[in-house]
């Protein structure tokens, strides 16, 4: 299932023995752009640190009732590596983090999770995990906050056509599927969704991200409000539009119908 994030933040977190907080943000690598870690507002609770869950623990993101099922204790959260707030997520910490829950590290393979395309796959598929977490500990992960992502202006290649206002994300693969652009100093009233593969740079020091789109192509794409439901009939025509091929055509998405 597809849901924005803005949507999802503030959802609450229930671990297998009670709640633990709230949604508060989330972490996307900028190789894959998939998101890596939710960060947690835990109150009182663990002060101090940032509570990063990965989507290898998260079990569903419930519409209906507003929260999202963590497949971790308290303790297991507790006892995790501990990460002081506003310190930058290094490869380093990544590394303990995955090895002390058992996990294969994203890094180590083609795939947006490593050698697999979604995280749980490995208890499914083949091939066979490897003994030790791979990845080296000078790496460094790229992971950008949506939080910080947010407002970054938006350009086609014959110009401007507004700023992130949203990221519609995949609970299944956890990769980040559309940016949300808000237009309104180019197309008044109206929003457009794109897919970051379709971009062609960025900037991060000038918090641009370039389209290798035009304007009119944009202007020209399938409707997009808050009330448009992503169907994958949607989705098919925006890719048709594009002439994109869907990501979901070489497999990669097989576990969403």
């Amino acid at each position: 299932m597809l849901h924005n994030c803005k949507t999802l933040e503030n959802y609450k977190l229930d671990s297998l023995d009670g709640g633990i907080g709230r949604v508060r943000d989330f972490y996307f690598d900028d190789r894959h752009w998939t998101i890596r870690y939710l960060v947690a507002d835990t109150g009182t609770w663990l002060r101090g640190r940032q509570v990063l869950i990965s989507p290898h623990s998260l079990v569903a993101a419930i519409k209906d009732d507003k929260h999202i099922a963590v497949d971790l204790s308290k303790r297991q959260i507790e006892e995790s590596p501990s990460l002081e707030e506003d310190q930058p997520v290094s490869r380093q910490f990544e590394e303990k983090y995955f090895s002390h829950h058992g996990w294969v590290g994203y890094w180590g393979g083609p795939l947006a999770w490593g050698i697999y395309p979604f995280p749980g796959a490995e208890a499914v598929a083949a091939p066979e995990p490897p003994d030790k977490v791979p990845g080296g500990s000078n790496g460094d992960p790229h992971l950008r906050s949506t939080h910080h992502v947010t407002g970054y202006q938006i350009e086609a290649r014959d110009g401007s056509i507004g700023h992130v206002e949203d990221f519609i994300i995949d609970d299944v693969s956890w990769a980040v599927r559309y940016l949300v652009i808000d237009t309104k100093n180019w197309w008044p009233g109206r929003k457009v969704i794109v897919s970051p593969q379709w971009l062609e740079d960025i900037s991060w020091t000038d918090a641009v991200i370039r389209f290798a789109l035009t304007r009119e192509e944009i202007k020209n794409a399938p409707e997009f409000t808050e009330q448009t439901l992503i169907s994958r009939e949607y989705e098919a025509e925006l890719h048709g539009h594009y002439r994109r091929e869907p990501y979901w055509a070489s497999g990669e998405a097989a576990a969403r119908s």
